[in-house]
């Protein structure tokens, strides 16, 4: 029997454990659709509907940071492109704090797919242990959603 949030649940079985672990690792190649899948088909299994929620939640926090780190470079390329129209140079060359503001942005695009590839190996391998580990935040969300 393993504790969840104080309550004693039953272990789970190795298809249970299998399809959690598939619901963690397939969003690095399927983004929000294979937990999506995993949750409808397995929900009546609270152990794969918690870890297929899980990342599901987190794919949708990812795709949110994305849009606002979409939204905020658009914003700087088009500030920076009004600000210099107006200035007439002589060899049109692009400003410096264009390239660092894309440079800036890439880097945190880069974060952001790091953050979820060490998140989905580590839940992934913790699924497949039989482990009702939560992520930050996120994990009591899923808990609440699927009533585990």
């Amino acid at each position: 029997m393993n504790q969840f949030a104080g309550i004693a649940q039953p272990e789970p079985t190795t298809d249970e454990k299998t399809m959690a672990t598939l619901a963690e690792v397939l969003q690095l190649v399927a983004g929000w659709l294979a937990p999506l899948i995993i949750y409808l088909v397995r929900r009546d299994s609270k152990f794969v509907a918690f870890h297929a929620m899980q990342a599901l939640l987190w794919q949708a926090m990812v795709f949110v940071i994305w849009m606002v780190i979409a939204s905020v470079w658009m914003i700087f390329i088009f500030s920076t492109i009004v600000a210099h129209s107006g200035h007439p140079t002589t060899n049109n060359q692009l400003p410096v704090g264009m390239f660092l503001g894309i440079g800036m942005i890439w880097l945190g695009a880069l974060g952001i797919m790091a953050i979820n590839l060490v998140l989905a190996i580590y839940f992934g391998i913790k699924a497949n242990r039989g482990e009702w580990a939560e992520y930050p935040v996120i994990g009591n969300w899923a808990r609440k959603i699927v009533r585990a």
